[in-house]
């Protein structure tokens, strides 16, 4: 077994289903030898039961020489949604994209559904999540990447009711500089970051979504309103962060407690020293903040 703070990925991702929490993520270093910062080729899962003792990762997916994406295997998540189990997650192959694998469990093998991206084939894209609305209708949010576009964007496309393909044009919901406070990344005095957006409906039956950039203390998560409670909405950036220091790229669960959770990395960093994080959420008044 291992703890939590043994566990070294980036961009977590914590699935609850029937008493048991699934880890993915992106292998940064160890326990894969090889698995560093640039070279990742597959996707583990780790299992627990209380959120602190976990097993050891195992492998539920590894590139093959007939797939699309051919390195940067990046942000898994794992969405429970008519009966199976679907993986989101970003690969870089011609350009980088989301492509959506499939599984009858959680910890068992997943497998394309498509050999391609199920993002627009000539856009970098990357950290796809899956939104069900309330009509049942399924979509992808994923981001329009900053090195292509300079200010990255967060979009979305509806989905086929399979998620085998896309049925709509993208439709840009918001763009990095519209958080007030952003910062470019790194030298790139231009360029500004969109990453990891994950949405979530409150008790009051607002939708947010939250997802990071960098900000005055570093990677941050940020939370975006829609001002209508739907995708179709007006979304506006909040100036307050969610987290403001060093971390990010999260998601929010909610535990077999019942206890409203947000999972991230931290800290943000290439050197092998990124660890799930996870903090209590208080919903109230509409919004969320740490407890």
């Amino acid at each position: 077994m291992m703890k939590l703070q043994d566990i070294n990925i980036r961009d977590p991702y914590i699935l609850p289903y029937e008493g048991v929490y699934y880890l993915y993520g992106t292998r940064v270093g160890t326990p894969r030898p090889g698995a560093v910062w640039g070279d990742q080729t597959g996707f583990d899962v780790y299992t627990s039961t209380d959120l602190e003792n976990w097993t050891e990762g195992k492998s539920v997916f590894e590139i093959t020489d007939d797939f699309w994406g051919k390195r940067d295997a990046w942000a898994p998540e794992v969405h429970s949604y008519k009966g199976k189990f679907y993986m989101f997650a970003s690969f870089m192959g011609t350009t980088r994209g989301t492509g959506i694998l499939v599984s009858s469990s959680p910890d068992g093998q997943f497998v394309p559904m498509t050999n391609a991206p199920i993002t627009p084939a000539d856009w970098e894209c990357l950290d796809g999540t899956l939104h069900i609305d309330p009509a049942g209708k399924p979509h992808i949010v994923f981001c329009h990447e900053w090195l292509q576009i300079k200010d990255g964007t967060v979009c979305t496309m509806a989905l086929s009711d399979d998620l085998s393909a896309a049925i709509s044009e993208p439709r840009t919901l918001w763009k990095a500089t519209d958080y007030p406070f952003v910062r470019p990344v790194g030298k790139n005095k231009d360029s500004y970051v969109t990453d990891g957006p994950f949405l979530y409906r409150t008790r009051q039956g607002n939708l947010l979504c939250i997802w990071s950039t960098f900000g005055s203390e570093g990677y941050a998560e940020l939370i975006c309103h829609s001002d209508n409670g739907e995708l179709s909405g007006n979304w506006q950036v909040s100036a307050e962060p969610l987290f403001r220091q060093n971390g990010g790229h999260g998601m929010i669960f909610r535990g077999s407690d019942g206890v409203l959770r947000f999972v991230m990395h931290r800290p943000n960093s290439p050197a092998t020293m990124e660890r799930p994080v996870i903090l209590a959420l208080k919903d109230a008044n509409g919004s969320l903040t740490l407890e």
